[in-house]
């Protein structure tokens, strides 16, 4: 199990936040820049790497989803857990080096909060790569005195050479077809100790693109549209993320996909629905 950074007292809370922020991985290897929580960041913003396209050097969904989480409800105001997110694939981007996201907040409720942001490219913001919204809920109230983090961000040289985000995240085929993940780390957990939506979308990512190219013979397919509801926190492990592919025969198939804690009764943390189009 994980440090739960809702168990320290008020005086704690920032400097576990601090510890928890700078060990996960989700942000810090993808070069995530975080507006809001990162010091001497004034927009979010994220590079396009080799490692963040499928084979037909189209943007995969996972990496959109680590860009522009949903709700953008930062941890400064509460302790923030995500329920929805949602993503519309409007450009495969292969021309494009890093993204910006333009966020805006549609509602912040009582328990509730609800976003939505243009992921646009850097060079130019008329050209919008995709659309995301979503929700989230608060998981408890935070103190004051948050100041913002020096987390420094993993500057890799973009490379053919560079490991599929899979095995950076350690999610390792479990010998059935299936992908799992071993279990709850700091660098694989938010600040409440739960598993992170970045390994989430990465594992379920990956286990759609494989059942696609089993079913198909082809893994030419660009992710258009791809939405995430959390349904349970991730606590234990080893999880477990299966695939399932519908209208194979198309040009435009469905996928959806399932991660469940094995080490909690199997109980279902996150499914994915997603269409993906075949690439010619």
């Amino acid at each position: 199990m994980v440090d739960d950074i809702r168990t320290v007292s008020p005086d704690e809370h920032w400097d576990q936040f601090e510890k928890a922020w700078t060990t996960l991985l989700t942000y810090r290897y993808l070069g995530k820049r975080t507006a809001g929580l990162d010091a001497g960041v004034e927009i979010s913003s994220m590079p396009l790497r080799t490692d963040m396209r499928n084979s037909t050097g189209g943007i995969m969904a996972a990496p959109l989803c680590i860009a522009s989480p949903e709700p953008d409800w930062p941890d400064d105001e509460c302790v923030p857990a995500p329920v929805t997110m949602s993503y519309d694939i409007l450009d495969p981007a292969y021309d494009v080096t890093r993204v910006h996201m333009l966020s805006e907040v549609i509602n912040i409720g009582r328990t509730m909060g609800f976003s939505r942001t243009r992921i646009v490219d850097a060079d130019n913001h008329d050209r919008v790569i995709a659309l995301s919204t979503g929700s989230g809920v608060t998981l408890g109230d935070v103190p004051p005195g948050y100041v913002k983090v020096n987390n420094p961000v993993y500057e890799l040289e973009d490379a053919t050479e560079l490991p599929p985000l899979r095995e950076v995240f350690e999610i390792l085929p479990a010998g059935d077809g299936a992908l799992e993940i071993a279990g709850t780390k700091p660098e694989l957990c938010s600040p409440h100790g739960a598993l992170h939506l970045g390994p989430i979308n990465i594992a379920l990512e990956a286990a759609s693109l494989d059942e696609i190219s089993r079913i198909t013979g082809s893994d030419r397919y660009q992710a258009v549209h791809w939405i995430v509801m959390m349904v349970k926190p991730g606590m234990v492990g080893p999880f477990r993320a299966t695939a399932e592919v519908l209208n194979a025969d198309g040009d435009v198939l469905g996928v959806e996909a399932t991660l469940v804690d094995r080490g909690a009764q199997n109980r279902i943390v996150a499914t994915a629905s997603a269409a993906y189009r075949r690439v010619l």
